[in-house]
C-alpha cells in the first residue's frame, strides 16, 4: 500500500504541477513562463517527488515507466495492474483539482484544450497523426532508457532523478509544439475528462499506443544489453 499511495501521489504532483503551469501560467499577461517554463516545471516535478519517494515505489509515475520495468525484468508482472490504476487515478484527481480551480476565476468561460494531448487539429502546431505516434514513441523510448540506466548503476542512482527530470525537461522542449508533450498515458487519460473544444477521448489511444510500445522496446533493449 505504500508504493500504491506513493505513485498516486507522485502522479499527482506531475500532472498539477505540469499541466498547472501550462493552464495557469504559459501565457499569462506578459509574465507567462512559455514553453520553456512548462518544460521545467514538468522535469521538476518528477526530479522532486523521484527524491521524496523514490526509495518507496521507484517513482515511475506513468504507466509506460511501469512497463517499461517490467519488460527490463525489474519489475514484477503481479504489481503491474495496481500501479496503473493509482497512476491513472492520481491523475485524474490532479487533473480535477485544476478543473476546480480554473473555473473558479472571475471572468471563467472554458477550460479549453486543458492542457491535453492531441493530433491534426488538436495538436498545436498542427501535426498528422503519423508525426504525433513518431514522436511519442521515441521519446518515451529515450526516456524509459534514461530512466532505466540512470536506476542501474550504484555509482549514479542517487543522481538518477536530476537525470530524469533534466530529460524530461528536454523532451517537452521538443515535443509541445507536436503533441503537447504526453510521453505518459496517465497524464494524457487525466486531462481529457475536462478538455474542451475537440475530440480529445477520440484520440486518447494513441497516447496510450505509443508511449508503451516506446516503453516496451526500451525495457527490451535494457534486458538484451545485459546479456550482451
Amino acid at each position: 500500500m505504500k508504493k500504491l499511495f506513493a505513485e498516486f501521489f507522485g502522479t499527482f504532483w506531475l500532472v498539477f504541477g505540469g499541466c498547472g503551469s501550462a493552464i495557469f501560467a504559459a501565457s499569462y499577461q506578459d509574465l507567462g513562463i512559455g514553453f520553456f517554463g512548462v518544460a521545467l516545471a514538468f522535469g521538476l516535478t518528477v526530479l522532486t517527488m523521484a527524491f521524496a519517494v523514490g526509495p518507496i515505489s521507484g517513482a515511475h509515475f506513468n504507466p509506460a515507466v511501469t512497463l517499461g520495468f517490467w519488460a527490463c525484468g525489474k519489475f514484477a508482472a503481479k504489481e503491474l495492474v495496481g500501479y496503473v490504476i493509482v497512476q491513472v487515478l492520481g491523475a485524474i484527481v490532479a487533473a480535477a483539482t485544476l478543473f476546480l480551480i480554473v473555473s473558479g476565476k472571475s471572468d471563467f468561460v472554458s477550460v479549453g484544450s486543458f492542457a491535453a494531448n492531441g493530433y491534426d487539429d488538436l495538436s498545436p502546431g498542427g501535426y498528422s497523426m503519423m508525426s504525433v505516434l513518431i514522436t511519442e514513441f521515441v521519446t518515451t523510448a529515450f526516456f524509459v532508457i534514461i530512466i532505466l540506466g540512470s536506476t542501474t548503476h550504484k555509482a549514479s542512482k542517487k543522481f538518477a532523478p536530476i537525470a530524469i527530470g533534466l530529460a524530461l525537461t528536454l523532451i517537452h522542449l521538443i515535443t509541445i509544439p507536436i503533441s503537447n508533450t504526453s510521453v505518459n498515458p496517465a497524464r494524457s487519460t487525466g486531462q481529457v475528462f475536462f478538455a474542451e473544444g475537440g475530440d480529445y477521448v477520440g484520440q486518447l489511444w494513441l497516447f496510450w499506443l505509443a508511449p508503451l510500445a516506446g516503453a516496451i522496446v526500451a525495457g527490451l533493449v535494457c534486458r538484451l544489453s545485459k546479456k550482451a
